[in-house]
Order: C-alpha cells, then structure tokens, then sequence
C-alpha cells in the first residue's frame, strides 16, 4: 500500500520505508509523492531573499560583536552593523507575510502539538522530512529573530559613559539608558547560546541525517528525494524584495535622521 500524502512532510523508519505521518495539522512542508524522486533531481525551495536575509544577518551580528571587543574607536561601525540587523529583521517579519511559500511564516510556524510529535518522531528513530524549517526549527528561527531585534533595538538607547552613545539615547533619561545598555549586553549571551544551538543542530542534520541544509541556504536548492519536487517555488519575487529592503533602509534612516543626538558621556548632575 503506498504511503499516505500529507501537507506535514513524511516521517520515515531507519531503512527508509515511508511510515505514516503524526500531523494532521496545518503544515506548510507539502505531501511528499509516493514514487521515489529520482536522485540527482534538485528543488528550489529558499528564495534569495530569505538566503540574502539569513547570511547578512549572520554577517552583521559577527561584525557588530567584533566591533564591540575592538573598542570605543569602532563604535561607529558597532552602530552601522546594528543598523543593519534592524533593517534585516524588519524585512524578515514582513517578508514572512508577503514572500514565497516556504519564507512566510503560516507555512512553517506550528503550534505546541505540532512540535511535540515531532520531538517524538525523532525521539522514535523516524526520519523526518521537510521542505522549510521543521517545527522545533521554526521556533529557533523565530527566538533569534525576536532577540537579535530586541538587542539591536536595545542598542539605539545605548551609552558608554565614555565618548559614545546611541542615536535614541537622547530620548531617555541616564539611567534608562545605562540600564538598556546593560540589557543590551547581556542579551548577547543568550543569542550566542541559542546560535551555538543552532549550529550544532544544522551539523547533526548534515552529518548524521544527510540532509544538505548548508548547501540548500547558499543554493536554495534541496534533492526532491528529500522534499518532493511539488514542493518547489518558481519565483522569488525579488522586484518586492528589492522595494522593501529600499524602503525599510530608506524610512529607518530618514527616522534616525530626525531624531535628537544625545550628549554622549555627559552625566545628568
């Protein structure tokens, strides 16, 4: 008999014989066929955008940190490079709305079920297929999303006491500032806990899963053996991508622009 289609992705046993899958629920990782792909076959499944997204973002979150141990001198590229994570996050909520199938957010974001029976898949020894993020994935993707953006945001009400501050640290009083500043730093240690989970959890599916997932976020490609050519997208719809990334970067430094400078390093007695 061959194996149900799904609209959650298919869980496979040790030898590779489709089993039938644990959702039921809405899920965006679309039925796999039940006749084997043909190895070789690739599909597009990540967009540009989302691949542009993903690497600046990791890019700019390495340079703000380097930045900030090379001291008070860099300060201005530690602001440039925050700059940018903003203007990326921004893009990526939006772009979870507007952009193809696999970058929106209703095709990958499940809810607690959802992740538990996967959890439990995978717990059981059943291979697990997806086209995007799988559901613990998606909840990673979404944590660091939310928590790069709120120490960027952070950041713009910083103050060294030193010789700089933020663009917005004028908007507060010092000690708010100084105490978003000391939120601002710590907020990188979880960051840097949940990316060197991350890491690890990307490496344990291209080592021990033989899922390409490196690859597939530089190419956007993944083997239709592993998420079925039904599940590839046919445009990236990159005249949007490339407006809104324009207007989110345009409107962000219009606003900063306006905005009163702060007195950097000057107490308030």
């Amino acid at each position: 008999m061959a194996p149900r289609a799904t609209r959650a992705g298919l869980f496979e046993d040790r030898q590779g014989r489709a089993m039938t899958t644990l959702e039921n629920d809405r899920l965006s990782s679309a039925a796999q066929s039940s006749a084997p792909a043909a190895p070789g076959r690739k599909a597009k499944v990540w967009d540009w955008p989302t691949r542009f997204f993903h690497w600046s973002l990791a890019a700019s979150f390495i340079g703000a940190f380097v930045t900030n141990k090379l001291g008070a001198s860099y300060f201005v590229y530690h602001l440039w490079f925050g700059y940018a994570v903003i203007v990326l996050v921004i893009f990526r909520v939006i772009w979870g709305f507007v952009g193809t199938r696999h970058a929106r957010f209703h095709n990958f974001v499940r809810g607690p079920r959802s992740v538990l029976r996967y959890l439990s898949a995978v717990g059981r020894g059943l291979r697990t297929r997806y086209a995007g993020h799988n559901p613990l994935g998606a909840l990673m993707a979404l944590a660091l999303l939310f928590t790069l953006g709120v120490q960027a945001a952070l950041g713009l009400f910083g103050d060294d006491e030193i010789f700089n501050a933020g663009p917005l640290a004028g908007l507060v009083s010092k000690e708010t500032s100084l105490a978003l500043t000391s939120l601002h730093r710590k907020i990188f240690y979880v960051i840097a806990a949940a990316v060197g989970v991350h890491i690890v959890a990307v490496l344990v599916h291209v080592t021990i899963k033989g899922e390409p997932l490196i690859r597939a976020m530089v190419t956007g490609h993944k083997p239709t053996h592993l998420v079925g050519a039904e599940d590839a997208i046919v445009s990236s719809k990159s005249w949007l991508a490339i407006f809104l990334l324009l207007a989110i970067s345009a409107a962000f430094a219009l606003a900063l622009h306006f905005v009163p400078q702060a007195d950097a390093g000057l107490s308030d007695y």
